[in-house]
């Protein structure tokens, strides 16, 4: 089964401030962190009124999702200020709640602007499809980039190496990872759409980054992984069916635990999305 965003976003309002979502995954499988994280933004965005974008988002994974089962949103107004509208999310399957997310969504307003980070990368037309980049792989890697594109619904082109390439060939790397993505399927003008979107796109990948300096990589069976806590943060317009930028690195491991974090530009070098993740990393 192909994942589509139009599809993932398509909640069934079942009562004042209570959403329903299906998981586009396997019934087989847990459902993926960045789906149910979209699925919440979704929920919160539909009681928020149209003209106040979504400016962060803090999302916490409590429990593994079921695919195989809907899962219900349950949104609570916290606040409905002048500039700023907060609301809180829990998700929930088989009576507990398995995810919850608070997000502040934002009335645009004119204001000092600055930006540190610049965007220093080839163009997506310039770098290869991805089964090139994934012919030195071992066998582990080529059979999960195999299904990448079934489980994923974004086109991606690398910039250079995946880490866990490298990790292959028993290498160990630097734990930074990065490439262009964008939705396979053209999506609404509506910015709360594309940071939905954007929102899922945030997950992809990113905890990987995580055991690139330790000889190991996700799938591997001497490693068990979690998502632990997710913010992102929007800074402005863009489209997810446009050509973004993600740079991901880790900067600590210890203790069990993993932080990394991340940025999206757009084409033309503007810092739209800021991601930051914790996550659990053990050797079984």
């Amino acid at each position: 089964m192909t994942m589509s965003v139009a599809a993932m976003m398509d909640l069934e309002q079942i009562e004042v401030d209570l959403f329903r979502g299906t998981s586009q995954w396997p019934p087989s499988q847990r459902v993926f962190g960045g789906e149910v994280a979209a699925q919440a933004l979704v929920a919160a965005g539909r009681t928020v009124p149209k003209e106040r974008m979504v400016h962060f988002l803090h999302a916490y994974f409590l429990r593994p999702g079921d695919a195989s089962v809907p899962i219900v949103y349950r949104v609570e107004p916290i606040r409905d200020g002048r500039s700023y509208t907060t609301r809180r999310v829990t998700a929930q399957q088989h009576g507990e709640v398995t995810f919850t997310l608070s997000a502040s969504f934002h009335l645009p307003e004119d204001g000092f602007t600055h930006q540190i980070p610049q965007l220093v990368a080839p163009p997506p037309e310039a770098l290869p499809d991805p089964d090139p980049s994934m012919a030195g792989g071992d066998e582990l890697t080529r059979a999960w980039f195999s299904g990448l594109a079934d489980r994923h619904p974004f086109e991606l082109r690398f910039d250079g190496e995946l880490p866990r390439v490298a990790t292959g060939r028993g290498e160990r790397v630097a734990p930074r990872q990065r490439f262009w993505l964008r939705c396979r399927e053209t999506l609404p003008d509506e910015q709360l759409v594309h940071s939905c979107a954007a929102t899922y796109a945030s997950d992809m990948l990113l905890l990987s980054t995580s055991v690139a300096l330790h000889g190991t990589m996700f799938g591997a069976p001497d490693v068990q992984f979690a998502s632990l806590d997710h913010a992102v943060w929007f800074h402005g317009p863009f489209h997810a069916d446009e050509w973004l930028y993600y740079d991901q690195e880790s900067s600590w491991a210890d203790g069990g635990r993993a932080l990394c974090q991340g940025r999206m530009f757009d084409r033309s070098g503007r810092l739209v999305v800021s991601v930051m993740q914790e996550g659990m990393i053990r050797r079984r």
